[in-house]
């Protein structure tokens, strides 16, 4: 019998949530990255237009899908990929959680993610008793490792790892026999130099893998940049015949991603005008929040890209989760992303124009 899962670790934080809520103006929720913004008009009209979905839909997608995000990876990351290797997926937290399962993984197996991680990736490992390990040096993935984990950029830090450590990673995941799955959602938000201007490399850029996609799988969403969160419309690419054996796992599972939902995601991505508006909305949150967390003592790490802004000011995460707290803001503490960020805290900018601008006000004010 495989030992029992954690409880989930969001439920520790009840107690900040209700301080924060006493605050004489309410509290601001930057804790969880869920997004405040709506759907495109354009996305919303086709999900409309597809609700006479009476049929069971394809669990590969429908061909018109599946050539749009093949089309998406050749025009916003540089990447060439057949239709048929790509597969859509019931939002990404799914996969990233399933995946272990659907590669058949088990005892005596490992599954390797980033030192500071979403915490999904070790669940995943421990759903099918696998071993979970914490290590971003490649040269310590130990021998028994079956799948690799790579997040770029990261949640919570922010962290882009560059063309030649994507390199080095699938050349050392190749090397062991072990699939490397790239998890690139946040890919579209580069904030600081080189990736204010520069495209965040893809696990499946020619630069890593050459013409060369055996093992290799990138992990999207549409989540974040079209705010689809509640549609969850997700996907995956890259090696063609080990696409086709997730696929024959998924059709046995029934994991199929509604038709509706489907033709929400071909105007999505095929659309990049809605995208780049909803990047620049979070580039102003940013502007507004990093001055006023630094000016309140805390230290940015990291934070390059991506959609949170990853703090510090040396003290135990719980004890700035407390002072977040009583200032009427809730943020999420660095215990829940691994053991190695034990003194940072993270916060979302995915709040609200209104929020992110009430909690910077608050920072300054006890500053």
């Amino acid at each position: 019998m495989r030992a029992a899962l954690p409880d989930y670790p969001w439920d520790a934080m009840a107690p900040f949530a209700a301080e924060a809520e006493r605050h004489p103006d309410g509290a601001v929720n930057l804790s969880v990255g869920s997004p405040v913004d709506p759907s495109p008009a354009g996305v919303r009209e086709a999900l409309a237009a597809a609700t006479d979905a009476h049929a069971y839909p394809a669990t590969a997608g429908s061909p018109r899908l599946r050539e749009a995000i093949a089309e998406w990876f050749r025009r916003r990351r540089g990447v060439t990929v057949a239709p048929e290797a790509v597969l859509p997926t019931v939002g990404s937290k799914e996969l990233v959680a399933l995946l272990p399962f659907l590669l058949g993984l088990g005892a005596g197996e490992a599954v390797v993610f980033p030192r500071i991680a979403y915490p999904s990736y070790a669940m995943g490992a421990a759903m099918v008793g696998a071993d979970a390990i914490a290590e971003d040096d490649p040269a310590l993935w130990p021998e028994h490792t079956r799948l690799v984990w790579l997040n770029s950029p990261a949640n919570p830090d922010g962290r882009v790892l560059s063309t030649d450590r994507l390199r080095a990673a699938v050349a050392r995941a190749r090397e062991l026999g072990a699939v490397i799955a790239g998890d690139e959602c946040y890919a579209e938000f580069g904030w600081d130099a080189p990736w204010d201007t520069a495209a965040i490399p893809s696990i499946l850029d020619p630069a890593v893998v050459g013409d060369d996609h055996r093992g290799v799988l990138s992990v999207y969403s549409l989540s974040k940049q079209s705010n689809l969160a509640g549609y969850r419309a997700a996907f995956l690419a890259g090696d063609p015949e080990l696409v086709e054996r997730l696929l024959t796992v998924r059709k046995h599972a029934g994991l199929m991603l509604p038709a509706p939902v489907q033709a929400a995601m071909i105007v999505a991505l095929r659309d990049e005008a809605h995208v780049a508006e909803q990047r620049e909305r979070y580039r102003a949150r940013r502007e507004i929040l990093r001055p006023a967390l630094e000016a309140a003592g805390y230290e940015i790490s990291g934070s390059e890209a991506g959609l949170y802004l990853w703090a510090t000011r040396g003290v135990d995460a719980w004890d700035s989760v407390a002072e977040f707290a009583a200032r009427g803001i809730v943020v999420g503490p660095g215990h829940f992303y691994g053991e190695h960020s034990p003194q940072h805290v993270r916060l979302a900018l995915t709040a609200s124009d209104a929020d992110i601008a009430t909690a910077a006000r608050r920072l300054r004010e006890s500053s």
